[in-house]
């Protein structure tokens, strides 16, 4: 297994341009301010520390309320359509959650269309702290929820000014981290499993996903998250050489980072071609030390420049 494991990585490398020397040589500083995609980390940064103002976003809270509610007028002042999933879910012991994905569509005329996601809610607790009365606070979710809302408010900005080469839906997702994710599962990845079931369209079918979760680390290293890897391997190959060529190959690294639970399982389950892009390794994950000084523009920056590099170059 191993065996298979290595040789599967290193037909992959070979498969992103193998040497990442080059990448590395290519490599590219950012402070954050506009990239040659016309991305700016700065408007991400700023865009995510809006939702962190807002306190913990987590579901069913006034803060969630008016979080949400920012997200979606957001959008509609960017993209073509607007779609929200409002929905209430009932938790394993019986809580009345409301809940909703919000659907920003940019040319939704075209069949050909490219899906991103990213959660926008935060956790209720911080089982990862040290201590016990930190156990019992809530995740200010700065990396782990507005990191990606952030990015994807800043990509709206650049869509709106640039019109991608195919259809491009941005999915905010709801209830991601509200349980545990055991084993077993309860109550987590609600909103991506709801939008698995109810889909755009019956024929939706979008040429690949991607998963943008936990991406503003100021130490930033992506390695390739591995049920993407093993399920929709052309997808992250395709990712990871346009951070390549972009010149991040130190930061997308061709290693193995392990299996994550996490909003694209649903999706892939559904059979749709969706990876994960996620740091993992940092330290104030579920913990009340999840703020914005943790974060950085320069990360969000190079993400977010991948990210509209691959809708808007042919």
């Amino acid at each position: 297994m191993r065996s298979m494991l290595v040789l599967a990585l290193a037909s992959l490398a070979i498969a992103c341009g193998g040497d990442s020397q080059k990448g590395s040589a290519a490599q590219r500083e950012t402070s954050g301010a506009a990239t040659s995609t016309g991305f700016s980390g700065v408007a991400a940064y700023n865009y995510a520390k809006a939702q962190v103002d807002f306190g913990p976003r987590v579901p069913g809270t006034p803060a969630a309320k008016k979080a949400g509610d920012w997200i979606v007028n957001q959008m509609r002042a960017r993209a073509d359509t607007v779609i929200v999933q409002s929905f209430i879910y009932t938790t394993a012991d019986g809580k009345k959650l409301p809940l909703r994905n919000i659907l920003a569509r940019f040319r939704p005329d075209l069949k050909e269309r490219v899906l991103y996601l990213t959660h926008w809610d935060s956790r209720p607790i911080s089982e990862s702290a040290t201590t016990e009365a930190e156990k019992k606070m809530p995740v200010p979710g700065a990396n782990d929820g507005a990191s990606g809302v952030g990015m994807f408010v800043a990509l709206g900005d650049v869509l709106k000014k640039t019109k991608p080469n195919v259809g491009v839906d941005l999915l905010f997702t709801d209830g991601e981290d509200y349980g545990a994710f055991g084993p077993p599962e309860v109550d987590v990845l609600i909103g991506a499993k709801y939008f698995a079931t109810h889909l755009p369209s019956p024929d939706y079918k979008p040429l690949y996903g991607v998963l943008w979760d936990m991406i503003g680390d100021k130490d930033l290293r992506i390695p390739y998250e591995m049920i993407s890897f093993q399920q929709a391997p052309e997808v992250v190959s395709r990712v990871w050489q346009t951070a390549a060529d972009l010149g991040y190959a130190n930061i997308f690294v061709q290693e193995s980072g392990g299996e994550v639970i996490d909003d694209h399982v649903p999706l892939l389950h559904a059979g749709l071609r969706v990876i994960d892009v996620i740091d993992l390794t940092y330290p104030p994950h579920h913990t009340p030390h999840d703020t914005m000084d943790k974060i950085s523009a320069k990360s969000l920056g190079i993400v977010g420049d991948v990210a509209a590099a691959l809708v808007t170059r042919q």
